[in-house]
């Protein structure tokens, strides 16, 4: 069945006129007569009585009436939806993210994308990067929300967030009466370090700013997550480099100082499947872009 013809029929059936209905479609009555007839064939029951002075509908007709209708706003609520689906503005978005993106990008982008995407359906999923890269690759989530420095030929990436490396003490230590600590400072002092594993990148940025400096804390304790690290720092467990944005954490006995020499830089990558062409990843990409620059 055409929608055209169900559109020629409800027009005649509204104004119960073929030179009128005809004329509202921009047709002549032949071939919307002809129309009519096809449907009426196709339907196998008759939806008008027809007479030199009037037209009107049989009671199938007027019972299919309410249903053709339906059907055209249907059809029509299908095209605003496709259209609205090609500008990725409806739809479904798995997205990967780490713990600590939590307290600096991932509030305001997505503040930013619902307000703009209320179409669109976020499945957020808080995973390690070794997790979120895998994901990525199974098709399990569509973004990442990881650290770079990253390699993987099926992948995009994008950096879109630096921050330096602060130094997190207990309130109470004796450096934290320095506005600046000297990597030297910290030579046997008890540090809480962040574990080399498959994925990760803290360890090795700490591990080469100290060989850079020639200093070597004493490591007490490891914790895989920056919120377990600053407990620990609160706690009086020992010192630890964080990036800046752990700040925003607000736990308490902490204090936070920027080191004497150039401090290792953090950034926050988006990753994508290279293939994916979905305008949803194409709007996320854009306003994540959007909320980094505000930070």
């Amino acid at each position: 069945m055409e929608i055209r013809k169900l559109r020629y029929f409800v027009t005649l059936a509204e104004e119960l006129h073929f030179g009128r209905a005809a004329q509202r479609l921009a047709l002549t009555q032949p071939p919307l007569s002809l129309a009519i007839q096809g449907l009426e064939r196709e339907l196998g029951v008759a939806l008008f009585l027809r007479s030199r002075r009037e037209v009107s509908l049989t009671h199938a007709g007027a019972t299919f009436l309410v249903e053709a209708r339906a059907i055209l706003a249907r059809a029509a609520q299908a095209v605003d939806l496709a259209r609205a689906a090609d500008r990725g503005e409806v739809g479904r978005l798995a997205v990967g993210f780490l713990a600590a993106t939590a307290y600096t990008l991932l509030p305001p982008l997505l503040r930013d994308f619902t307000g703009s995407f209320p179409g669109v359906a976020l499945d957020l999923r808080e995973l390690t990067m070794h997790e979120q890269l895998e994901a990525l690759r199974r098709g399990d989530i569509q973004i990442a929300l990881l650290r770079a420095p990253l390699t993987d030929a099926g992948l995009s990436f994008e950096v879109i967030l630096e921050e330096p490396m602060v130094l997190a003490l207990p309130a109470n230590h004796r450096l934290a009466k320095l506005r600046r600590v000297p990597a030297k400072r910290l030579a046997n002092e008890p540090f809480v370090m962040f574990p080399r594993r498959p994925g990760t990148v803290f360890h090795d940025f700490i591990t080469g700013f100290f060989q850079r400096t020639g200093c070597t804390p004493r490591i007490v304790q490891e914790a895989t997550q920056t919120h377990a690290v600053i407990g620990l720092v609160s706690a009086g467990i020992g010192c630890a480099l964080v990036a800046a944005s752990a700040r925003s954490m607000g736990l308490r006995g902490v204090a936070y100082r920027p080191l004497l020499e150039d401090a290792p830089v953090v950034r926050t990558a988006l990753a994508w499947r290279s293939s994916d062409t979905s305008p949803v990843v194409a709007g996320f990409l854009a306003t994540a872009r959007r909320a980094a620059r505000q930070l």
